[in-house]
């Protein structure tokens, strides 16, 4: 029996008049169990029980503000001429690599604040980031957005999909089924987690676990992004999401090899200092 779904509401439920939608369960989903996640290693390794919590008050806020700005700018011939919907955020629109950029920026000031190093809580919030990409990305499949070209139905049934998601990813305004990219990022990160976590028994170097994730999200990331029909674009044909990945590439690269080289005395993961 072929179960159509075609028509899965974005819209959970409502609280009043206020539609509360899966997107944003999802993101809230992530968050808490990236919180979790990190929150329980920073003990483990000797942070303060509250740190996690004090940072993600300052780091949430600011990395979605920082994802609508980083979007806004990437489309400003739209919103330049519609400054009024700058705010309108509700209505869709913001960009993980903005969001990964604020968060990032907050980390360092707020380590140096707290007088930690800034690659120990990246380290352990690695992971944790992770984990919230991966959930956030069903926001993705549950709004039909981010997706592929066209492919066909045998396409996707060769991938082993189970029907529902095959029938999410038939695009009804453009009549055809589509490259299901939320999943291919979503299980690419998957396996960067799993990688992660087991690098935490490996002891690498402070850094190395950070360096490492911007290196795998950003290769999975470039590729993908090549796929997608709904790219945010630097000048041309020059797509932004793909040079971000080509620098993150080159930093986390450099980085381990710079540190490895020239950073004396070795500091490692689960050195609690």
């Amino acid at each position: 029996m072929n179960i159509q779904l075609l028509a899965i509401n974005p819209v959970a439920f409502h609280l009043g008049p206020i539609p509360v939608n899966w997107y944003g369960i999802l993101i809230g989903i992530g968050i808490v169990l990236a919180y979790f996640l990190a929150q329980r290693e920073a003990v483990r390794l000797g942070l303060d029980d509250e740190f996690i919590a004090d940072f993600l008050i300052w780091a949430v806020p600011i990395g979605i503000l920082s994802a609508r700005i980083y979007y806004v700018a990437m489309k400003w011939d739209y919103y330049g001429a519609n400054p009024g919907r700058i705010i309108e955020i509700w209505n869709g629109g913001i960009a993980i690599h903005g969001a990964l950029i604020g968060a990032f920026i907050t980390a360092y000031y707020f380590t140096k604040k707290r007088k930690v190093s800034f690659l120990r809580l990246a380290d352990i919030a690695a992971p944790s980031i992770l984990i919230g990409q991966i959930i956030g990305r069903w926001g993705n499949f549950v709004n039909q957005e981010a997706y592929g070209g066209p492919v066909t139905r045998e396409f996707l049934e060769n991938l082993f999909l189970p029907n529902w998601i095959i029938e999410q990813m038939y695009i009804k305004h453009e009549n055809t089924y589509v490259h299901p990219t939320f999943l291919y990022e979503s299980l690419w990160n998957i396996i960067g987690f799993v990688v992660l976590i087991v690098a935490r028994k490996f002891n690498w170097r402070r850094g190395e676990m950070f360096f490492f994730y911007l290196i795998w999200y950003s290769i999975g990331r470039f590729y993908i992004e090549s796929l997608r029909t709904d790219s945010l674009y630097l000048i041309g044909d020059l797509r932004s999401a793909q040079v971000v990945s080509i620098i993150g590439i080159t930093v986390g690269i450099i980085a381990i090899v710079y540190r490895r080289m020239k950073v004396k005395p070795v500091v490692r993961y689960l050195d609690k200092k």
